[in-house]
């Protein structure tokens, strides 16, 4: 096969239907740009869980005298509740399972409290015996909190036991749909890509039908006939997905790692050396895809 006839048919090809190859770019751009979007939530959501989950706490709340609970019948815990609780979180049962663990007293709370929700009119009606007295405790492995809340349960001087992870797994639930919406329009986009590469190459058969014509007459193979075709829908997609992959880079750099990292630094966020795994995934997604809806479009057209 000559290799330069075939380039010069690809560049002809590219050159006569310039507006709509454009307008593929564009299309692949958009659909991989949400696929790039898509991995990078998942990556991030990832990353997120393997920071919270290991700092994720259990909290053991003590009761106050506006608690009606069962254990609790509008009592405040008593002292010899809360000994109670810090022996059993010593004793041999539970200490293999706690790697550390600290108590918040009431003015304690309230301190927290006045800090969390300054300039907020709640903390001009709120006093620190509304507040629970809690223990705070950081589990050798946070999967196991059910230990904790199953010893605690039903214990006199004890309202509840509450897992920071559950309340973690709402939010990280929410991210995957939000990944998995991404994906879905991403989807619709990548499959409008493919019905525009399929048009571009019918335009652009139909617009050189003589040549082929000519091509079929002197017994050129229907492989030398198709391969410039699936070349401009290839090279149109590359682009795109090339495109599509600088802009998920971009975004860790300059929103995540420039903004996020500065203005919002309570988590921990993916580097631009974790998204570089994205480009690749958009470029082979954006040839593999087009080269098949470029195969499919000529070879229909070629047997018409």
């Amino acid at each position: 096969m000559r290799v330069g006839l075939v380039l010069g048919e690809v560049w002809n090809g590219l050159r006569r239907n310039l507006s709509v190859v454009i307008s593929v770019i564009l299309v692949t751009f958009v659909s991989l740009t949400f696929v790039g979007a898509a991995i990078l939530m998942q990556l991030q959501v990832q990353q997120m869980k393997t920071f919270w989950y290991d700092r994720a706490q259990v909290a053991v709340y003590l009761c106050t005298e506006y608690d009606q609970s069962a254990t609790c019948s509008g009592e405040d815990v008593t002292e010899e509740q809360i000994a109670a609780v810090d022996d059993a979180l010593n004793s041999d049962v539970l200490a293999p399972y706690i790697d550390d663990y600290f108590f918040v007293d009431h003015e304690q709370a309230y301190e927290e409290f006045t800090q969390q929700f300054e300039g907020n009119p709640i903390v001009d009606i709120t006093r620190p015996e509304q507040l629970n007295q809690t223990y705070w405790l950081k589990l050798e492995d946070p999967s196991e909190s059910a230990i904790i809340q199953e010893t605690f349960a039903g214990i006199p001087g004890v309202q509840s036991v509450s897992d920071q992870r559950s309340l973690l797994d709402r939010i990280f639930l929410f991210l995957g749909v939000a990944s998995y919406t991404a994906i879905t329009i991403a989807g619709l986009m990548l499959v409008a890509a493919m019905l525009l590469i399929s048009t571009t190459i019918r335009l652009s058969a139909f617009s050189r039908r003589r040549e082929i014509g000519i091509m079929r007459l002197v017994g050129a193979s229907n492989r030398f006939i198709q391969t410039p075709f699936v070349l401009e829908g290839v090279i149109a997609a590359l682009v795109g997905a090339v495109l599509a992959g600088a802009a998920s880079v971009g975004i860790v750099k300059f929103f995540v790692q420039d903004f996020l990292v500065a203005e919002v630094p309570f988590t921990s966020y993916i580097t631009v050396e974790q998204s570089l795994v994205v480009p690749p995934i958009l470029v082979l997604v954006g040839v593999v895809l087009s080269g098949i809806a470029a195969k499919i479009a000529i070879t229909r057209y070629l047997r018409v």
